[in-house]
C-alpha cells in the first residue's frame, strides 16, 4: 500500500494518534515492534502558530521512527495553513489532518470531530492545507456527528476531492466517543466505492490478528490502525502481524515485555524528568495486558501507579517478576 510515494508493503499496521501516549519514545518502540507508519500526538494549529514550548516539541521525529506522520488540528482555515507550514519545516513524511477527535475540549469548539457539522469548513480548511504544503497530505475522521448523520460515504469522496491522499476512518461517531463497537461495515462501503481511488485505513478496536485479518479480508481496507489497544503494549504490532503470517502461536515472552516496560520508564524519565516523567508512564502501566490474570493484584496495581520515584517503581516492577510472573 502507497501513500502518494512512501511504500508501506502489503497489510501495514500503523500507530495511531494519541494524545500523552504517542511521544517519540513509544512512537519508535512500536517501529521497532512491527508498526509500519507512526503519528505524532495530535498537534493544535493555535498553540503552534503561537509558538507553546509543549507543542512545538510534539513535532520533533527521530530518523528511526520514518515513516512518521504529524497530526494537526484546528477550527478555521488561516491558522490551519499556517500550522501546516510550520509543521512541514519537521520534515514529516505525512502531514495528517484530525477531523475525528471527540472530545469536549476539541469538538465542542469546533475542531477535530467537530467540524463533522461543518463539513463545507472542514473541506475548505483541507484545501487550504493541501494547497499550502508540499508534503502529502492525509486526513482521520470518524463515521459522521451521530447515529443520524452518517455522512462519511459522501464525506470520502469531498475529501478526496480536496487532493488528500489518503483517509483514515474511525468506526464510531462522535457521539459515540469511544463506546460501544466500532461499525466497519460503513467503512468497507467506502472501500467498494469505484470513485474512491485513495487508500482507506480502518481504525477501531483492533486487538487482535484474527481481528486484523477479518478488517482486510472482509473490509478490504488497505491499512489497519491500532490505538488503544498498543498502549502498555507497543509489541502488538510484531504478534499480530507474525500471528497474520502464519506463525499462530508466536508472542514475545513475559521476560521480554518486561523490559519493554521497563525501557519506557527510562525513556519517559530521561526525556522529561523522574516525576513527571513517572506521571507520564502511569498510563502505560494501568493499561498494560501484561499484569491481567495475576491474582489478588489491585493492591500491588495501586502501588505501581502510586510510586512517584524511579527506585519504589523499580523494586515493585522487580517483585512482580520474581513472585508473580514465575520468571
Amino acid at each position: 500500500m502507497k501513500i502518494a510515494d512512501i511504500d508501506l508493503g502489503e497489510r501495514p499496521l500503523l500507530l495511531a494518534p494519541m494524545e500523552d501516549v504517542t511521544d517519540p519514545s513509544f512512537r519508535l518502540l512500536c517501529r521497532e515492534h512491527g508498526a509500519d507508519m507512526v503519528y505524532t500526538e495530535f498537534v493544535s494549529a493555535d498553540a503552534l502558530i503561537r509558538n507553546i514550548n509543549s507543542t512545538t516539541r510534539k513535532l520533533f521525529i527521530d530518523p528511526r521512527e520514518r515513516p512518521a506522520a504529524i497530526q494537526i488540528y484546528g477550527r478555521e482555515p488561516e491558522p490551519m495553513v499556517e500550522a501546516a507550514r510550520i509543521a512541514e519545516q519537521a520534515h514529516p513524511d505525512i502531514l495528517d489532518i484530525n477531523f475525528g477527535c471527540p472530545v469536549k475540549k476539541v469538538a465542542g469548539k469546533g475542531a477535530g470531530a467537530g467540524l463533522l457539522r461543518d463539513v463545507p469548513k472542514m473541506l475548505q480548511i483541507t484545501r487550504a492545507v493541501v494547497d499550502a504544503v508540499k508534503v502529502p497530505v492525509t486526513v482521520k475522521t470518524r463515521l459522521g456527528w451521530d447515529a443520524e448523520s452518517k455522512i462519511i460515504e459522501t464525506l470520502a469522496e469531498q475529501l478526496q476531492d480536496c487532493g488528500i491522499k489518503a483517509l483514515t476512518i474511525h468506526g464510531r461517531t462522535r457521539s459515540q466517543m469511544y463506546n460501544g463497537e466500532a461499525d466497519w461495515t460503513l467503512i468497507g462501503k467506502v472501500k467498494e466505492n469505484p470513485r474512491i481511488k485513495i487508500p482507506i485505513i480502518g481504525n477501531g478496536d483492533v486487538t487482535t490478528a484474527q481481528r486484523a485479518s477479518e478488517c482486510f479480508d472482509r473490509y478490504g481496507v488497505d491499512a489497519v490502525m491500532i490505538g488503544r489497544a498498543s498502549i502498555g503494549a507497543p509489541w502488538i504490532f510484531s504478534e499480530i502481524k507474525q500471528q497474520m503470517a502464519g506463525n499462530t502461536g508466536f508472542a514475545l515472552s513475559v521476560g521480554q515485555k518486561m523490559a519493554v516496560l521497563r525501557r519506557q520508564i527510562m525513556e519517559s524519565v530521561d526525556r522529561i524528568d523522574e516525576y513527571r516523567g513517572i506521571l507520564h508512564i502511569r498510563r502505560h502501566l494501568a493499561a498494560t495486558p501484561l499484569f491481567k490474570g495475576i491474582p489478588n493484584f489491585r493492591p500491588i496495581r495501586i502501588a505501581m501507579l502510586q510510586a512517584d520515584t524511579l527506585d519504589a517503581l523499580m523494586a515493585i516492577l522487580d517483585d512482580v517478576q520474581n513472585h508473580y510472573l514465575n520468571m
